[in-house]
């Protein structure tokens, strides 16, 4: 994003535009940021600035060989030239995006530091700084007018930490980040207070206290347009202010949450440690905030006397630190701590020496989880199934944490389902190459094949059965199940996670002690019904899914049948001769509906783009209010066109409109396209089309009865209402085959796919424009291109902090999983980083079910027979008698029946193999 034209690149950009909104990120492009120390808490941080003006990196250290086990921009040749780690990270933080301008600062700062130079910043991050230090800069900052937003942020190990001051006055414009939905009315009461109660019990999701905007209320009319504080009586209904001298309420209506900005306060660094409070993360260790609170200020401490940190495995050290903690009593509010204990074995089951350094990349992990867990990790085969961003920190942590080495006879495998990258390579094959220049021992293998039914003769058995342990990354519910369900035959680990904006999960699967992905059932994807689809839309998300339906009909699913029967009357000679002697032909219909109605010339795509405005926004209103009066009635007396029912209005075509003539050019270049023919930059101007649009004879159009009144007749599906080919089009079929067969010229068409993210294809023009048209046909507001793209494109809002933090937690759960760590260990993960939000628990254990005595079965178990050549059926069940004791009833084969003793003929089965 130029921050001098502030135009938002959503090539770059969409993802994150979606989550913050573009109020948000034109302050960020204003904003310039200071990033003190680069190590690999600092380098993490950096990735996050994408959308900033300027970011200034700060750093006085020299590559070390510590680093390549967490800065992943710090290669051996920069260690072994000793390179200064800012010089080093600067040009591969730029080159991540053209638009921050990226310098460097390797000049002291320390407690003698003019600090002035800070003025020029919007925000001011310290990481690997002393405490004395953070609390002087955090002065500095909160006394400025404007006051400069101060982070501090420290990792030591397994705990990390992290304070943040905004100000005396900080305003969050949007304090949930939710989307407001519009929830349809049922009633409202005339009394005091007046009550709102939902249609169809759909719940609110209101807070007492909050506001909500009402919109189209019939008969209490004066409730539109204002604003009411709610107080919540049940998930369904709330109450507002006396409606008892307003109008009766009549019919419809809908009211929308108002966002409502919020000010928080914010403390200093030297207040809070005066007067702090807690924020608990894992409730199953309420007091590890206030212990790493307390065991950091001791390390602080130890640092001032000792002038250094204490050295691993040294008992010594580790008393004086447990003293020094002792003497600490303090709470928290504006910090975060977090710790990942868990991954610490006690240290009376290793040896110290497990801990000490050898001088190689791995020594901070090596001091956290032991030499042994180091080379366990080493001889890791990991198969990582992803899509894209989360796949790609994944492998980053991989490197970083030595998963998976080549000389260990590791290896990770992975899958991206994305095809290709910026560099026209196979994205899978990218992300490798990228993985091993982090990491140049590790064996990374890249697939090109998508993990489904259809490939299981690839990813069979056996393949799995060859790793350790499955990460995915996924961005849909059915593949998560079917990876699942693979797992869980094959007796695998799976580490699951995902993104959904600022919200993040991950979920930790294990053999025979916790639930599958499977063992829980998300509810159901809404799916738009389809008669609201066709005739009654009342809310932009309709109107998106009946322009993308259009998109995928006409320009996808019709050329595609179109192709198929070309395919299988391969002669049309032959198929001309059967057409000419009436013979009716399978797959016919629209096949001679797209002969009869095929341009040859771009000035029939712009007349089949007029007459298709004319069929959708004109006709289909016309029709529908034929069909439908505004004063029609339901046999309870109520009115038809009542909310949500909303009643549409005929739109007349106007050149001069903008989205009119968006909507025509961007048809004509779909249609131009599925039939091959050419046009040029001149065929697109408004001169060009208006010439053409003089030329086009519109039709008269009168209403039929064709459409019941019956509100049962428009749910029919479409190849019920499908109206018979008439002979003008048979007869115009056979002469565009005829001319066909005459000129040679090609009968096959070119199927679009549609492509959200390529603005010069016309796809998200035609859905956009013909979106906004219905919706004012309905009296919908209409939706902006960007959110159109998001609901049509089905893009998950994404930023960087989300992404990063679910694969650092998934790295923390792959640990425990190689250690083959107690059920205790293990935590599954929700956060919302916007409100905010960090939630820790337990997975949920394993459902055994008792068939008798002590014989149980869950989902992990497999029970194995072993026979031989001629085992017959009845050998199989004494086999399973008299191994586990149980009498077989009957044998079925997922649903065929092999064996059912009351079932005709069976018993003779007994005898076959």
């Amino acid at each position: 994003m130029a921050a001098d034209s502030m135009e938002i690149d959503d090539s770059l950009y969409s993802r994150q535009r979606y989550v913050l909104g573009d109020r948000a990120m034109h302050q960020m492009a204003q904003s310039s940021v200071f990033l003190s120390g680069m190590g690999g808490l600092g380098i993490e941080i950096a990735l996050c600035f994408v959308a900033v003006q300027a970011v200034t990196l700060h750093d006085t250290k020299q590559c070390e060989t510590w680093d390549l086990g967490c800065n992943f921009f710090i290669r051996k040749e920069d260690v072994l030239s000793q390179r200064r780690r800012v010089e080093v990270v600067c040009p591969r933080v730029a080159e991540l995006n053209p638009y921050v301008h990226v310098d460097i600062s390797s000049s002291a700062l320390d407690d003698n530091t003019d600090l002035s130079f800070l003025r020029k910043y919007q925000c001011v991050i310290l990481t690997e700084a002393r405490l004395n230090l953070q609390k002087r800069v955090n002065d500095f900052c909160h006394s400025q007018q404007p006051p400069i937003r101060f982070i501090g942020c420290d990792a030591y190990g397994i705990c990390v930490r992290v304070f943040c001051d905004f100000g005396d006055e900080f305003e969050v414009s949007d304090p949930t980040g939710e989307e407001p939905k519009e929830i349809f009315i049922q009633n409202i009461t005339q009394d005091n207070p007046g009550v709102v109660t939902c249609m169809d019990n759909q719940p609110h999701g209101l807070q007492t206290g909050q506001s909500v905007i009402f919109r189209e209320v019939g008969g209490m009319v004066e409730l539109n347009g204002t604003t009411q504080q709610v107080s919540v009586l049940s998930p369904h209904s709330f109450a507002i202010r006396d409606t008892s001298l307003l109008q009766p309420y009549a019919h419809g209506g809908f009211f929308v949450l108002v966002k409502t900005p919020k000010t928080y306060r914010f403390e200093t660094l030297e207040q809070q440690l005066c007067d702090p409070q807690v924020l608990i993360p894992d409730f199953s260790k309420p007091e590890a905030p206030l212990q790493i609170h307390a065991a950091m200020l001791a390390l602080e401490t130890f640092q001032e006397q000792h002038s250094r940190l204490p050295n691993v495995g040294c008992l010594q050290d580790a008393d004086v630190l447990l003293k020094l903690t002792e003497e600490v009593n303090a709470t928290l509010k504006n910090k975060l701590y977090l710790d990942a204990v868990e991954v610490v074995r006690p240290l009376q089951a290793l040896a110290t020496e497990e801990f000490f350094p050898r001088g190689d990349r791995y020594d901070g992990l090596r001091a956290c989880i032991g030499e042994s867990m180091c080379l366990e990790l080493h001889k890791l085969r990991v198969f990582m199934v992803g899509c894209g961003a989360i796949g790609c920190e994944m492998l980053k942590n991989f490197a970083l944490l030595g998963v998976g080495l080549a000389k260990s006879s590791g290896e990770v495998s992975i899958v991206l389902f994305s095809s290709v990258s910026h560099r026209k390579k196979p994205k899978s094959t990218t992300a490798a190459e990228a993985t091993c220049e982090i990491n140049p021992d590790l064996q990374v293998e890249a697939h090109l094949n998508k993990v489904c039914p259809a490939t299981e003769n690839i990813y069979n058995d056996s393949f799995y059965s060859s790793l350790n342990l499955v990460v995915t990354a996924l961005d849909n519910v059915e593949a998560r199940r079917y990876v699942d369900s693979r797992c869980v035959s094959n007796q695998r680990p799976l580490l699951d996670s995902g993104t959904m904006g600022t919200k993040g999960h991950t979920e930790i699967i294990v053999p025979n002690l916790t639930e599958s992905y499977n063992s829980h059932r998300d509810p159901p994807e809404e799916e738009i019904p389809f008669c609201t689809l066709k005739s009654f839309p009342s809310v932009i998300e309709h109107t998106i899914q009946w322009a993308r339906d259009k998109f995928e009909n006409a320009f996808v699913h019709k050329p595609s049948l179109y192709n198929s029967f070309w395919q299988t009357h391969s002669s049309a000679e032959v198929v001309l001769q059967r057409m000419q002697t009436g013979e009716s032909l399978e797959g016919s219909f629209q096949v001679i509906k797209l002969l009869s109605r095929r341009p040859s010339r771009w000035e029939q795509c712009i007349t089949v783009a007029r007459l298709k405005f004319e069929k959708y926004f004109k006709r289909k209103a016309l029709q529908l209010l034929h069909s439908f009066p505004l004063d029609t009635r339901l046999k309870d007396g109520s009115l038809f066109w009542q909310s949500p029912k909303r009643p549409p209005t005929p739109i007349e075509f106007d050149l001069k409109d903008s989205l009119h003539f968006t909507f025509i050019v961007s048809t004509a270049r779909l249609f131009a396209g599925i039939y091959n023919i050419s046009y040029t930059e001149k065929d697109l101007s408004e001169e060009t089309v208006a010439r053409i649009l003089a030329t086009v004879k519109i039709p008269q159009y009168s209403p039929s009865e064709k459409v019941s009144r019956s509100t049962d007749e428009s749910a029919k599906k479409p190849d019920q209402m499908k109206m018979p080919v008439s002979s003008e089009e048979e007869r115009e079929a056979i002469v565009q085959l005829e001319e066909a067969i005459a000129t040679d010229r090609g009968l096959q068409m070119s199927p679009l796919q549609f492509e959200k993210d390529d603005d010069s294809n016309g796809h998200m023009d035609f859905v956009t424009s013909a979106s906004a048209l219905r919706a004012t046909m309905y009296s919908i507001e209409p939706a902006d291109r960007l959110k159109t793209k998001r609901i049509a494109g089905k893009i998950i809002p994404a930023i960087a902090t989300a992404t990063a933090a679910v694969a650092g937690l998934v790295a923390l759960e792959l640990i425990k999983v190689v250690g083959g760590y107690e059920f205790e260990s293990f935590k599954n993960c929700f956060f919302n980083l916007a409100i905010p939000v960090i939630v820790l628990t337990e997975p949920a254990i394993v459902k055994r079910t008792l068939i008798r005595n002590n014989i149980y079965f869950s989902i992990w178990d497999c029970w194995t027979i072993f026979g031989h050549e001629d085992f017959t059926l009845s050998e199989f069940m004494n086999a399973v008698r008299e191994k586990y004791g149980i009498e077989p009833t009957m044998v079925v084969h997922g649903v065929k029946m092999l064996y059912v003793p009351v079932m005709p003929g069976h018993s003779k089965r007994l005898k076959l193999t």
